[in-house]
């Protein structure tokens, strides 16, 4: 987005002075948290607190199965969330100090496999994922708690691509600037994804990797919680300034 300028007379005495106002754009970036299952917004909301400083408008919820409708858990799907976060998706864009334009998205685990379809149900500029999930396409239906978790935590080891699963098949679809995180023990989402994920992204306009080597799937240390903080903020911060300024980073993936 880039700055508004309007061009004004200041009258002085007999004179016309010619002057410009410079004023920020009329609307901001909207950004989206989507937590990971069995979490909450909480810590979302604290990470959105400093990132809405950056001049941005942030949402985040809890989706249905957790907190407040919790006792309805067990019989909550994958289809159920991504209607949760469609609606979300759609809440944010109506507020009226939003861009449309620019969207950005942060999942967490399963938060960043529902962020994956939606990049092809609604626009999206910014796509953050930490530690983000993988599920076979099959059973769909079935009570997100009900999956088979030993098979599950094999099928997360192999190698797969696009044409494998509906969600490496979204990223590759994506054009906008990508975020990965990955936890360096990470007993649910181990680095066979995190490859999956990365590979699957060959149409993003930038891809940045980072690996926080100490950190377990839940960021159970403060230190961890910091670092993902430090790293997310930054990233946003460097996408949000760029585009507002016209410097929009064009640069080739970075990984570390």
């Amino acid at each position: 987005m880039s700055t508004q300028t309007e061009q004004i007379r200041i009258q002085v005495e007999d004179e016309g002075l010619v002057a410009n106002f410079l004023s920020p754009p009329e609307k901001v970036p909207g950004i989206l948290f989507i937590h990971g299952w069995g979490g909450s917004q909480q810590r979302d909301l604290a990470r959105a607190r400093g990132i809405a400083g950056l001049g941005c408008v942030c949402l985040t919820f809890d989706l249905r199965g957790h907190e407040n409708s919790a006792m309805s858990k067990e019989t909550v799907t994958r289809d159920h969330s991504s209607l949760d976060i469609l609606a979300a998706y759609d809440r944010l864009v109506e507020h009226p100090a939003v861009d449309k334009e620019s969207i950005a998205v942060i999942g967490t685990s399963y938060g960043g496999y529902l962020a994956s379809f939606l990049t092809t149900m609604r626009p999206v500029k910014w796509l953050a994922l930490r530690a983000p999930a993988l599920y076979w396409d099959t059973q769909w239906a079935l009570p997100k708690n009900s999956l088979n978790r030993e098979e599950l935590a094999i099928y997360r080891r192999q190698t797969l691509s696009p044409a494998d699963n509906r969600a490496l098949a979204a990223c590759a679809q994506f054009e906008g600037d990508v975020l990965l995180v990955e936890s360096g023990h990470d007993d649910f989402v181990p680095h066979a994804v995190m490859m999956n994920y990365r590979s699957a992204f060959t149409r993003a306009h930038s891809l940045t990797h980072r690996t926080l080597k100490d950190a377990d799937h839940a960021l159970s240390s403060v230190s961890c919680q910091k670092a993902y903080t430090s790293i997310l903020t930054s990233w946003i911060s460097e996408m949000v300034i760029g585009s507002r300024t016209d410097n929009y980073p064009h640069y080739s993936p970075v990984y570390s």
